[in-house]
């Protein structure tokens, strides 16, 4: 369980974050709404305990993450970013096996044990058999899928991901926000930052919509998700239509707002 109380931070002068208070239960898969520079990636710094200097409170099963050590941290919450590119040439397996190194001593090597992991984890997003290929080789997609192997690795069971599917095709969105919903069934706890409302509605269990460093709205998608939430937090018209039982998104290009 995830708590947050009365969370704000500030860069100088500048307040990004306004007293957000809010809890994410265990298996869930929240997304995080809002237009660009809102705060999300401040979000994630504050609960990731990169930014410190924030008032309020983070809490992890009781615990405040001021209070738990770097190795903890690693144990309790992954990071997945919106994409990597690896410095050298490493192979499949090579990045996943990084997410264990918290539990490696200093100039030891992963052992064999570090390894099975890392197959566990490739094995969960279906990579197994891109193992030894290059990740540098890989397309967009199947690059993602392979971070989010080696948060898997870390096996922490709070998964935090920016913008998940950012830079991908249509068919690998679909595909990595598929496992992503597959992960939050098995039990973990993800919170996403996106700019696809669609998704949100399509994946999540709860939807949260900052706007102004504020929570505007918090709760289950179809009620959520509403015309004039998304007009204010994206500036443009848009219509909800619902097709076969689901809602979907329709912009009206035609009013957009200037």
């Amino acid at each position: 369980m995830i708590e947050v109380n009365q969370l704000s931070f500030s860069y100088g002068s500048h307040a990004v974050l306004k007293n957000l208070t809010f809890s994410i239960g265990e298996g869930k898969l929240i997304s995080v709404l809002g237009p660009n520079g809102v705060g999300k990636s401040t979000l994630f710094r504050c609960l990731l305990g990169l930014n410190k200097a924030y008032s309020g409170t983070v809490q992890i099963d009781k615990a405040d993450i001021k209070m738990l050590t770097t190795r903890k941290m690693a144990e309790t919450m992954a990071y997945i970013p919106q994409s990597h590119m690896a410095t050298f040439n490493y192979s499949v397996v090579e990045m996943v096996v990084m997410g264990t190194a918290h539990r490696i001593s200093k100039f030891s090597t992963p052992s064999s044990s570090d390894y099975q992991k890392a197959y566990d984890a490739l094995e969960q997003m279906n990579m197994s058999s891109y193992a030894e290929r290059y990740f540098n080789k890989l397309s967009g997609g199947e690059q993602q899928m392979v971070l989010i192997a080696r948060a898997l690795a870390q096996q922490a069971k709070i998964l935090l991901m920016d913008e998940p599917t950012s830079n991908l095709d249509f068919g690998n969105q679909l595909r990595v926000m598929e496992k992503i919903k597959m992960l939050a069934e098995k039990g973990y706890t993800i919170i996403q930052s996106s700019h696809n409302p669609q998704h949100a509605m399509m994946f999540s269990d709860e939807i949260m919509a900052l706007y102004a460093g504020e929570i505007t709205a918090k709760g289950l998608p179809g009620e959520v998700v509403t015309k004039g939430l998304l007009e204010t937090l994206y500036q443009t018209d848009v219509e909800i239509l619902k097709v076969k039982g689901e809602q979907l998104i329709l912009p009206l290009w035609g009013r957009r707002r200037i």
